[in-house]
């Protein structure tokens, strides 16, 4: 029998899609900046083996929940659980991906070497990279199709390889849960739909992806499920039910259009 170090873990065990395993739980959270409130009284609960999209227009607190979400922020009312435990007992489970703006694109960091910022969490102060180790950035890299380019500077690459590189760092994480802020943004058209066929395989393979996104066209044909915020939460479900004309009125203060074939 393999012990834990040398099984290749790699999400695709849609066993714990049931029986309450594997949930994301968000109840009656709230957020503030000082006396403004960014968020209020928001509760969502999902499985992994779901993509979900968080709507809303500028100022109505996506990125404080992915914030929320990444450890990177604390509530100031309320909990988040993961599995039934609070969310910075399990924090090594969850992936974070910035906005492309965010990052320094000259640092001077090859593409690998992102990946490998990926087993950190695992590896600890003191434990070097072993063989389990490298052949999850091995499988990481063949899994995004960045095999080729991994001794490429960050940098050099198209805005749709930086995605996947970031992706692929999440993967040798071996995280269940995704976070991404604006992940479509600055890409085309192709490249949208090579991320969104992208983050649904990733999700049919048992993780939990959560994005803000603002295109409300593409989100039916990307997202399962949606969460239409401002600032409070106006409607969580699935994202066909969620984006009713009546709903995004509420949102965004006027009609908006969007297509649900």
């Amino acid at each position: 029998m393999v012990s834990e170090h040398e099984h290749i873990c790699w999400g695709n065990d849609h066993s714990h899609h049931h029986h309450g395993g594997h949930e994301l739980a968000v109840q009656h959270v709230s957020a503030h900046y000082g006396e403004v409130t960014a968020l209020e009284d928001i509760c969502f609960s999902l499985h992994c083996g779901h993509t979900l999209a968080l709507i809303g227009p500028n100022g109505a607190g996506k990125s404080t929940l992915i914030n929320l979400l990444a450890g990177l922020q604390k509530p100031t009312q309320g909990q988040i659980l993961w599995n039934g435990k609070p969310l910075h007992d399990t924090r090594h489970e969850i992936a974070y991906m910035p906005q492309r703006s965010e990052v320094d694109w000259k640092f001077p960091i090859t593409v690998r070497e992102l990946v490998e910022m990926g087993r950190y969490p695992a590896l600890g102060l003191w434990r070097t990279p072993n063989k389990h180790d490298r052949e999850i950035v091995d499988k990481a890299l063949e899994a995004l199709q960045l095999t080729d380019l991994q001794k490429r500077q960050i940098g050099e690459l198209s805005g749709g390889q930086q995605q996947r590189a970031f992706l692929a760092r999440a993967l040798a994480q071996e995280a269940h849960i995704l976070l991404l802020d604006e992940p479509f943004t600055g890409l085309d058209v192709p490249g949208m739909e090579a991320l969104g066929a992208l983050l649904q395989s990733l999700a049919n393979e048992g993780r939990l992806i959560i994005a803000s996104h603002h295109d409300l066209n593409s989100a039916p044909h990307i997202f399962s499920h949606s969460l239409l915020l401002k600032r409070h939460g106006i409607a969580f479900g699935t994202t066909k039910e969620v984006l009713t004309p009546q709903n995004l009125l509420t949102a965004f203060g006027k009609q908006q259009i969007t297509t649900t074939k």
